[in-house]
């Protein structure tokens, strides 16, 4: 190996260091914890040498948060792979909530600390962002192309729906930690349930009575 190779290894290899700092950094104490002067004692350089590889904090925070959706994107992809749009649902239901639960700090990056940052992600049509919606639209897709669903149905506005739910059972648990709620796993479940079947015994309403 020459010169040149081995210092764009070293380089890579000091790059991917201050990125695993940082993500344990923010996995113990948060986002708010980080800075660049708190990471380069972390990783034992001068401040200088975290910026030959990133602009700013910001930009170890862009990096995070395409690592985050990464690690979401796997997460999901398991249970993309069941063949049943149904239970595929369920199943990708359950391993979105529980990635956000075991993964705390950088679910609230990437979804909860700074709109600008996941919106320049999905700016990317090819990221993990954009690629973990379509896993979410291609159960709708597979339900209208198997007839299962109505012709004039709309799966990315459907899996916009489930999308929603899901941030929003994951976001109450961290954000309300002191809601004595039901377990999010089932709330999931009964999320898909409703979206599937709708309210459980849900009968019709009376008619109102027409005023003169």
């Amino acid at each position: 190996m020459g010169i040149s190779e081995r210092k764009e290894r070293q380089k890579a290899e000091l790059r991917e260091q201050i990125v695993r700092v940082a993500r344990d950094m923010v996995m113990r104490e948060g986002f708010a914890a980080l800075s660049m002067r708190k990471l380069a004692d972390a990783v034992e350089y001068a401040p200088a040498t975290l910026y030959l590889h990133f602009e700013n904090r910001d930009a170890i925070a862009r990096e995070l948060c395409v690592r985050g959706f990464q690690d979401l994107l796997a997460a999901l992809e398991p249970a993309a792979k069941v063949e049943e749009p149904l239970e595929r649902l369920a199943k990708m239901a359950e391993a979105y909530v529980k990635f956000g639960l075991a993964q705390p700090e950088p679910y609230r990056l990437i979804f909860m600390e700074d709109p600008k940052l996941s919106t320049a992600l999905f700016s990317d049509a090819d990221g993990a962002g954009p690629r973990s919606f379509a896993v979410l639209v291609r159960v709708f897709e597979d339900l209208k192309a198997a007839g299962r669903i109505a012709e004039d149905a709309e799966p990315s506005k459907l899996a916009e729906v489930l999308w929603a739910g899901l941030h929003g059972i994951v976001s109450l648990r961290l954000t309300c930690t002191g809601f004595k709620g039901s377990p999010a796993e089932e709330l999931a479940q009964l999320l898909v349930s409703t979206l599937v079947n709708g309210l459980p015994g849900l009968k019709p309403g009376k008619a109102a009575k027409k005023t003169r």
